[in-house]
């Protein structure tokens, strides 16, 4: 055992018990109750409106082609099975 097992095993744990400590205490503190006299707008500035967005063009829904757009590939030729039979060897 050297300074690095004992660097890796004790100091390295300070941030994450620093962050769980910090976690614990926001996950227990109550929120802030607001003070009656600010909640009836008094005083500061009010953000400027927006105006209305204009609404987005519809988009048309054509299936995707490809990875790319390109057209799909053709389907390989229909291949049917062929039976086959025997050739009669007594014609004559």
């Amino acid at each position: 055992m050297g300074w690095t097992f004992v660097y890796l095993m004790l100091i390295l744990k300070i941030p994450i018990v620093a962050l769980l400590t910090i976690v614990w205490w926001a996950i227990r503190s109550t929120p802030e109750e607001s003070d009656p006299v600010q909640s009836d707008g008094g005083g500061g500035a009010k953000a400027p409106a927006r105006p209305p967005r204009h609404p987005r063009p519809v988009l048309p829904r054509h299936p995707r082609r490809g990875p790319h757009g390109d057209p799909l590939p053709l389907p390989p030729p229909r291949v049917r099975a062929v039976v086959a039979r025997a050739r009669r060897t007594d014609r004559a």
